[in-house]
C-alpha cells in the first residue's frame, strides 16, 4: 500500500432507477466504468459506499447483475469495499451471506447487530476501522435497543456511542464512519425519499465527532458540511432540481493523523438536464433555445391560451422533453370555477367544458370526438355488467 490510505467515497447510486420513464441502466454501466478507472487511475485502497446500493427493495434483474458486476470489477483493481445498506435499500436482503462475502474483500454492512463493529483494515501507518451504520429506522432501532426516545438522533446517536465505545479499545486506530442519514445544514433535492417519520428526521453534524472521516450518503448533492463530514451525493441526476449539480465522488486520502486531503472527481454526465420556459412559438423558432435540443428537459409554457399538441410539437425541436408544465403570464386568463353546474347536463358537455376552462379555448373536433366515444363506451360497459 501507499504510505497514505485513499478512499473513493460514493452512495446513492440507486441502480434500477429511472428518469421520468427514461432507462438509466446505460448511465449507470457508464458511472460503474468510470469508477472502476478512477479506481485504478487513483490507486485506490478502498472504495465505501454510503447506501442506497439499489432504488428500491426488490430491485430488477438487470440492476442485481450490474451491481454483481461492479462488485467483481472493484475487488480486481486490488481495492477493498466497504457499503452499507440505505433506506431504499432491504436491510435483511442486503445482509444475505454478508460473512461469506467478508473473506473476498467485499464487506456490506445491513443489520443493527453489526453496528460498532468494525471492518479493519491496515496501511503502512497502523489499522483503519470501518464502522458501517446502515439506515437505521427509528422505531426498529428504537426496539432493538431499548431507546427511550424517538427519531433519528436517539438511533444514530446510539450507533455512534457504540463506535466510540469500540474505538476507545483500539489505541493508535484511525476510524471511518459511513451512514446514511439526513445531517442538518445538507440541503435536499426533489429526488430522495422523506425519512421524516418516526420523530426528528435531522441530526447534528456533531453527532458523529471523535472520528476522522464520515462518508455520508442520503442527499443527492455533493457536499461538506465540515471537513471531515461529507456527502458525495448521488452519482446521476434523479430529478430536475440536481440541474446545476456536479456528480462524482470524494478521493480521500488518510495519513497517519488522519484526513489528510478530500478533491472531488467528477462522474461523466449521460445527458445535460435543463428547466426552460417561455412561450410555444418563441421556444420552437428563437435560435438562442437551439442550445437545449440535446437535453433532459422540464419545459414550461407561458402561452396566456394552452396550446393544442403541445408536447408533439416541442418534441420536433426538443426531443428529449420529459416533463411539461403550464403558468400562464398574468395568471389563468379565465376565472370562471371547474365546479360550475351540471345539473341536467350531458356527460359530453360536461368535459368538453372543462377542456375549455383547464386550457382558455374550445376542444378541438377531434377531441370533441374523442370524447363521444369515450363516453358511448363507458356507457356500453355500465350496461353489460
Amino acid at each position: 500500500m501507499s504510505s497514505s490510505m485513499r478512499l473513493l467515497h460514493t452512495s446513492d447510486w440507486h441502480l434500477g432507477r429511472s428518469f421520468h420513464r427514461e432507462n438509466l441502466v446505460d448511465a449507470q454501466a457508464a458511472f460503474l466504468d468510470h469508477l472502476v478507472g478512477t479506481i485504478a487511475t487513483h490507486r485506490v485502497d478502498v472504495v465505501v459506499v454510503a447506501g442506497d446500493l439499489y432504488d428500491r427493495a426488490l430491485p430488477p434483474v438487470d440492476a442485481v447483475r450490474l451491481f454483481d458486476r461492479a462488485l467483481s470489477r472493484i475487488r480486481a483493481t486490488g481495492a477493498r469495499a466497504v457499503l452499507i445498506s440505505g433506506n431504499h435499500d432491504s436491510m435483511a436482503r442486503m445482509a444475505f451471506a454478508t460473512e461469506l462475502i467478508d473473506a473476498s474483500g467485499v464487506h456490506l454492512r445491513s443489520t443493527l447487530d453489526g453496528v460498532g463493529t468494525p471492518v479493519v483494515i491496515d496501511d503502512d501507518h497502523g489499522p483503519v476501522a470501518f464502522y458501517g451504520i446502515p439506515y437505521l429506522e427509528p422505531e426498529i432501532a428504537r426496539h432493538h435497543w431499548d431507546l427511550p426516545e424517538r427519531g433519528h438522533p436517539a438511533a444514530i446517536g446510539h450507533a455512534m456511542d457504540l463506535v466510540r465505545a469500540d474505538l476507545a479499545k483500539r489505541p493508535g486506530t484511525r476510524s471511518v464512519v459511513l451512514s446514511h442519514a439526513f445531517v442538518t445544514g445538507g440541503e435536499p433535492s426533489d429526488s430522495e425519499r422523506d425519512i421524516a417519520v418516526g420523530g426528528a428526521a435531522h441530526v447534528p453534524a456533531s453527532i458523529y465527532d471523535g472520528v476522522d472521516y464520515v462518508a455520508l450518503g442520503h442527499l443527492h448533492g455533493r457536499q461538506t458540511i465540515t471537513p471531515s463530514v461529507r456527502y458525495s451525493g448521488s452519482p446521476l441526476a434523479y430529478s430536475f432540481s440536481e440541474e446545476s449539480h456536479v456528480k462524482g465522488c470524494w478521493l480521500v486520502d488518510l495519513d497517519a493523523d488522519g484526513l489528510a486531503d478530500a478533491e472531488f472527481v467528477p462522474s461523466p454526465v449521460p445527458r445535460p438536464l435543463a428547466r426552460i420556459r417561455g412561450r410555444i412559438d418563441d421556444l420552437l423558432s428563437r435560435p438562442e433555445w437551439g442550445a437545449y435540443t440535446g437535453h433532459w428537459l422540464q419545459i414550461t409554457l407561458t402561452d396566456h391560451r394552452r396550446p393544442a399538441h403541445p408536447m408533439d410539437r416541442l418534441r420536433e425541436r426538443f426531443p428529449h422533453t420529459l416533463l411539461l408544465d403550464f403558468a400562464p403570464e398574468g395568471g389563468t386568463p379565465e376565472t370562471r370555477p371547474v365546479a360550475a353546474a351540471v345539473a341536467d347536463r350531458g356527460e359530453r358537455e360536461v368535459v368538453t367544458d372543462f377542456v375549455e376552462w383547464a386550457r382558455g379555448a374550445p376542444a378541438t373536433p377531434e377531441e370533441a370526438e374523442l370524447v363521444t366515444r369515450a363516453v358511448e363506451q363507458v356507457r356500453i360497459q355500465e350496461g353489460t355488467r
